[in-house]
Formats: C-alpha cells, sequence, structure tokens
C-alpha cells in the first residue's frame, strides 16, 4: 500500500471513533477501559518498538495521551462528534504558548494568525445554544470536556517532540502503549462491574481498540516515515470531516449553526496552516 493510502486509511479508521462510541451502550468508563486494554495489547503485538512501555519518559508522554483518551470518550458521550473532534483540534492554541515556554520553540507571526483564527472557532462553539440529541445530551459539557482534550492532546504533542529530541528509539511507540495501558487501568474502577452488554456492544469495542486505535496507529507510523509532514497533516483532514460524516448518517446528529461555523471556522485554519507551512519549506 503507498504511504499516501496509509495516510488516508488512518484518517479513516480514526474518523469512525465518534459514531462507534455512540453506538456502544455501555458508559463512557467501560467504552475507555476495554477500548484502551484491547488497544494497547494489539499496539504491544504489533510495535516492537512499543514494548519498553515502562520507562519513565514514555511513560510521562503516556499520561497525557490517556487523559486524551478518557476525555475524548467521554466528550463524545455528550456533545456531538463534530464538536468532539474539531475542538480537539483546536491544541495549537496551547501549544502556541507551551511550546515557547517548555521547548523553547520559536513561535513565527503566521502562527500566531493561525491561531487568533483556531481561537475564533473556538469560541463559536460556546455562542448561543446547541441541539440535544440522543447521542449528544449535554453539549455544554461535552463541548467542555473536548476544549480539555485540545490541552491535554497538545501536552501529548509536546511530549512526543520532547521524546524525539532525547533520541530514545521507540519512545513514542512505547508512549503510545503506555497511554493505553493507563487509560485502562485508570477507567476500569469506574467500569466495574462488567456488564454483561449486547453482543454488539462488544464488537464496537473491539472494533475500537483492534482498528479505530491499533490498525490505525500503524499505518498512520508508516506513512509518516515516507511523506512531507505538511502532505500527512492535509491528508488526516479528513478525519474531522469524515467523522462528523458518520455521525450524520448514522445517529443523526447535525450541529448547531454556531458550532458549524466553527467547524468550518478550525478546519480553514488548519489546511491554511499546512499549505502556508509547505510553501516556507519550498526550495528557491
Amino acid at each position: 500500500m503507498s504511504p499516501r493510502l496509509q495516510i488516508l486509511a488512518a484518517a479513516l479508521l480514526f474518523s469512525t471513533g465518534g459514531a462507534a462510541i455512540k453506538t456502544c451502550a455501555f458508559t463512557a468508563w467501560q467504552v475507555a477501559s476495554f477500548r484502551s486494554a484491547i488497544a494497547g495489547l494489539a499496539l504491544f503485538l504489533l510495535l516492537r518498538d512499543g514494548r519498553r512501555f515502562w520507562a519513565p519518559r514514555p511513560l510521562a508522554v503516556g499520561a497525557a495521551y490517556a487523559a486524551t483518551m478518557l476525555l475524548f470518550v467521554s466528550a463524545n458521550k455528550l456533545t456531538t462528534a463534530a464538536s468532539t473532534i474539531f475542538l480537539q483540534s483546536t491544541a495549537p492554541l496551547y501549544l502556541l504558548v507551551l511550546a515557547p515556554l517548555l521547548l523553547g520553540e520559536r513561535i513565527r507571526r503566521s502562527d500566531v494568525a493561525a491561531t487568533l483564527v483556531l481561537a475564533i472557532g473556538l469560541v463559536a462553539f460556546f455562542v448561543g445554544s446547541e441541539p440535544t440529541f440522543a447521542t449528544a445530551p449535554d453539549p455544554v459539557r461535552g463541548n467542555v470536556l473536548a476544549t480539555l482534550a485540545a490541552l491535554t492532546w497538545a501536552a501529548t504533542i509536546l511530549g512526543l517532540r520532547w521524546l524525539a529530541r532525547a533520541e530514545e528509539p521507540g519512545a513514542a511507540s512505547a508512549a503510545v502503549v503506555a497511554g493505553n495501558a493507563i487509560a485502562c487501568v485508570f477507567a476500569l474502577p469506574f467500569a466495574l462491574p462488567v456488564p454483561s452488554g449486547r453482543p454488539l456492544d462488544w464488537v464496537v469495542v473491539g472494533y475500537l481498540g483492534l482498528f479505530q486505535i491499533g490498525l490505525a496507529y500503524v499505518f498512520l507510523t508508516r506513512g509518516v516515515r515516507r511523506l512531507p509532514a505538511f502532505e500527512v497533516s492535509l491528508l488526516l483532514l479528513v478525519e474531522p470531516v469524515l467523522s462528523a460524516l458518520w455521525a450524520w448518517l448514522l445517529h443523526g446528529e447535525r450541529p448547531g449553526p454556531w458550532s458549524a461555523a466553527g467547524c468550518a471556522v478550525i478546519l480553514a485554519a488548519t489546511a491554511g496552516r499546512a499549505l502556508r507551512a509547505a510553501r516556507q519549506r519550498a526550495p528557491v
């Protein structure tokens, strides 16, 4: 499979997370714990580099990644899938502040401009009232959790950059395995007692662990090695668009007008930022 198809396959699998979580009748804690247990085991077996997940640095980054997964599942249970994924995409807002402080990275004017546009998109989600659905019963609280997921995702990105600077082979894969292990263990007490559940619920949880996280991450890591970063970021924009589409087709979810406007602004800002980065790196 070509690297572009691998990135698109990863984006397609990632995009099914919101709709699948809403299909499962298990609680957010149960979905998060069982999904991470399956995903962690799958990645442990598939990625040789991920088997040293108990090392201190991967564990530290894994904690941020675990928080992101827990918040993502909880947000999807409360608000629309579109709102969850697009709000999580505002992570650069936090990176603008944290990257210079923690990693000493310089911020360009174009980064500031793009981040301000992201901030406008973020604010749009909290303006006006949002329609409620059976699969999105508390949009306001769900939007807050999705916003927190953006913060923990930014922390995860910072952690992965920190591991890259340390030049520890396989540390990024180990951090992903560690994150799934931490999420599973942390959520398990709240997931007990284990429900009997419908057969469909267990099929969905198995799919989320094996394919939506496990196989998607394998595709992503293989494709990233052979493509420029900007092209990867543009191909991954398929994820939020498809996530909203699956939730609409399967559950009838439609974000309110302000949230839809916020989605459009965030998508445009992300695409524009990737294209500007590509032009800046292009040879003269």
